[in-house]
């Protein structure tokens, strides 16, 4: 279609519009329109007309918040069988409970509340952990051999798992080696477990390592790090034991879920059934003093007993 034609539909349009009263006429209406033209040209600002203050204001949203607890904890079920048991067994988990149905499907609250939480697991794991928190620490950076981001590191697990050559240097050049324990944070699956809780927990573990007459080595990160990780750490400066603190696997209703992983003499080789978990460290989960005294008990026994993992037994948990 040529742009005579295309000109002479629009003006055809126009007259109707006009003739029905669906456009108002004006004296600059009377002036032929500027014709059409399929030519492509460089992109020009369009204006935008500020919304009158009074058109602003009666904006309004009809749905809540569904993150807030008041909207989260809410039964959905139409007419329980018993209303205030429904209410106690929402009250005794996270899990997704009681949240009714329309049909066969979730209700637009339950939706809109799992795309929320999916959103927050999302932003856990793909951003990164705030360099002003690491400065607080005087936590020096390093970094495995993961080299295209945080999507090679979820496809890459291995590689998560080997610091790369300017990290070993920087370990051997930093840390003091043969050490009792070494302290060591890894942003893991979720930087804001390391956010969350780093503040809390880091100065507790510290004290109670001096505190116990034990060495501590000098503290680092460790930037797209996984569990075994360790292993390489622990061939480079032979601490007795090493203690990583890990951002966890963000669950849709835990994406603050911190991991404490000790291993005695980490070496390569070292299997998962050598290392001890501390898990769900988080203020919904295991508090700050209970984690603390459970790592510190496992590291002390770790250092005593030279055994970590299925060789070291928990008596208090008798």
């Amino acid at each position: 279609m040529d742009d005579a034609k295309l000109n002479e539909i629009v003006e055809a349009i126009i007259r109707e519009l006009k003739a029905s009263g669906a456009v108002k006429t004006s004296a600059s209406d009377s002036a032929v329109p500027a014709p059409v033209s399929t030519t492509l040209s460089a992109p020009s600002a369009i204006p935008v007309q500020p919304r009158a203050q009074s058109q602003a204001s009666s904006l309004t949203i009809d749905l809540p918040d569904p993150t807030l607890p008041q909207s989260r904890y809410l039964p959905r079920v139409k007419n329980p069988k018993d209303a205030q048991g429904l209410k106690a067994l929402m009250a005794s988990t996270t899990a997704r409970i009681g949240v009714g149905r329309a049909g066969p499907r979730y209700s637009t609250a339950s939706l809109l509340l799992f795309q929320g939480d999916h959103a927050v697991t999302q932003d856990a794991l793909f951003r990164d952990v705030d360099q002003k928190l690491l400065d607080e620490f005087n936590l020096f950076t390093v970094q495995t051999k993961i080299t295209g981001g945080k999507q090679e590191y979820l496809l890459r697990p291995d590689l998560g798992r080997l610091l790369n050559d300017d990290a070993k240097r920087l370990i051997n050049e930093k840390c003091q080696k043969n050490v009792n324990v070494q302290l060591v944070v890894g942003d893991g699956l979720s930087a804001a477990a390391i956010e969350a809780n780093l503040r809390q927990i880091f100065p507790v573990l510290k004290q109670g390592i001096q505190s116990a007459g034990l060495t501590l080595g000098t503290p680092f990160f460790v930037k797209y790090a996984r569990v075994g990780v360790m292993n390489d750490i622990g061939e480079l400066i032979k601490p007795d034991v090493v203690i990583l603190l890990i951002g966890e696997r963000p669950g849709l209703s835990s994406p603050d879920s911190l991991g404490a992983y000790l291993t005695f003499a980490p070496r390569p080789g070292r299997t998962d059934a050598e290392r001890n978990c501390v898990s769900n460290i988080r203020p919904e989960g295991l508090g700050i003093e209970a984690a603390a005294r459970r790592i510190g008990w496992i590291a002390a026994g770790g250092v005593a007993g030279g055994r970590t993992g299925v060789g070291l037994k928990d008596e208090s948990a008798r």
